[in-house]
């Protein structure tokens, strides 16, 4: 059976060139190789050649932003960097408010909630029909103990691209510290962290064809953080752990690639995505989920009138096609998706929606063949609907 993956903002299958890249660092090439399988803090040889690749990739990161060197730290993931960025600013100050989106990654989401239950003050800033958040919200929103403020780049669900840039400098201007988590962005659209007024950035390997278990976090110079993690200061004292040296190395090697390829491989995305879209309009009860224009080039979201998104995914799975109905941290979970809740659907068509992510591997061919099955399953599913009369 043909086997499509199109769940590409979920994870990305690690590219070959970075899979080669990352081999010397496992400590496991065939006899006669060089190896490099050494602890970064060890003072011989082998740790030392850890340290250099350590150094390397963090340089390679760190341009990719427009940051130094200093400035990046490496973690586990996405969501050890946010919890890192929102708790350790909260820490660090004490006490005080922040300030979050309502479309926000279920990493912050919780983070923020978990502050709440502390002591902190939490805002929540509602977004319009498309999932944009206004900054004047926000600038309305900032109080005098306020510490932080934390907006998603881009959404994981719907695609849309914010404002970060005029985010940022309402931030500066009102001396308040900001954060973006740009798992989703990072690499696949520009981000510079000096012109966008960015304090912290969170940004993820797996997502841009890097392994798991490696994520970053910008830190802008003189930007205090508590560390969730004590021991052996590693990562300038912020991050103590062993550090996952294959991992990074491939993240770096990921994002270089990104840097090269990113403008031809963001073109033939857009291309595929709005031929995606406008096919799909034409089903009968089916909706765009999100702004037309202003999304991540690889995210389609959809819904359709009288369907349960679940058995949609299951029965495009049976058909050899991956998607999903949202974010894959809460694909388990029964309650609609609070990012589709956010920009105003109700629950049952927050149920009925579906996402398609794009990616590095994707065809055309690929494309017509969920074109091609798609329709049929939807009738199929409307046919015994708990949801109504098609």
């Amino acid at each position: 059976m043909k086997r499509i993956y199109l769940d590409y903002a979920a994870t990305t299958p690690v590219d070959k060139r970075v899979a080669r890249a990352m081999a010397p660092y496992f400590g496991c090439l065939p006899a006669g190789r060089q190896e490099k399988f050494g602890n970064t803090m060890s003072l011989h040889s082998f740790g030392q050649d850890a340290k250099i690749a350590l150094e390397q990739s963090r340089a390679k990161l760190a341009e990719t932003i427009n940051a130094k060197p200093n400035e990046i730290i490496f973690t586990s993931s996405a969501t050890e960097s946010n919890n890192l960025a929102l708790k350790g600013a909260a820490f660090a100050k004490k006490s005080g408010h922040i300030i979050i989106s309502a479309i926000e990654h279920h990493c912050v989401l919780e983070s923020a909630k978990w502050l709440e239950k502390q002591g902190w003050k939490v805002t929540k800033i509602p977004v319009d029909k498309f999932g944009n958040v206004e900054p004047k919200d926000i600038e309305n929103a900032i109080l005098p103990e306020t510490i932080l403020i934390s907006i998603i780049h881009a959404s994981n669900e719907i695609g849309i691209i914010q404002n970060i840039r005029e985010i940022g400098r309402i931030c500066r201007e009102k001396k308040v510290c900001f954060h973006t988590d740009a798992s989703q962005s990072f690499g696949k659209i520009p981000i510079d962290v000096k012109k966008d007024n960015i304090d912290l950035l969170t940004a993820s390997s797996h997502k841009i064809y890097g392994p798991k278990g490696a994520g970053l976090l910008y830190i802008r110079e003189g930007i205090e953080l508590v560390p969730l993690l004590h021991g052996g200061g590693q990562e300038n004292g912020f991050r103590s752990s062993t550090v996952n040296v294959p991992a990074i190395v491939g993240f770096a090697k990921a994002a270089e690639i990104y840097q090269k390829e990113a403008k031809k491989e963001n073109q033939k995305l857009i291309k595929l995505r709005d031929k995606t879209i406008k096919e799909l309009l034409k089903m009968k009860g089916a909706h765009l989920n999100g702004d037309p224009k202003n999304r991540l080039p690889n995210n389609i979201n959809v819904r359709f009138d009288f369907i349960e998104g679940e058995s949609l995914v299951m029965q495009l799975d049976m058909a050899g096609i991956a998607c999903s109905t949202g974010s894959a941290c809460s694909s388990s979970m029964l309650e609609p998706s609070h990012v589709l809740l956010a920009i105003g659907l109700r629950p049952e068509q927050a149920h009925g929606s579906l996402r398609i992510s794009l990616g590095r591997f994707t065809t055309e061919k690929d494309i017509n063949y969920l074109l091609k099955i798609l329709p049929g399953i939807v009738n199929k599913i409307r046919k015994i609907s708990p949801y109504g009369k098609k």
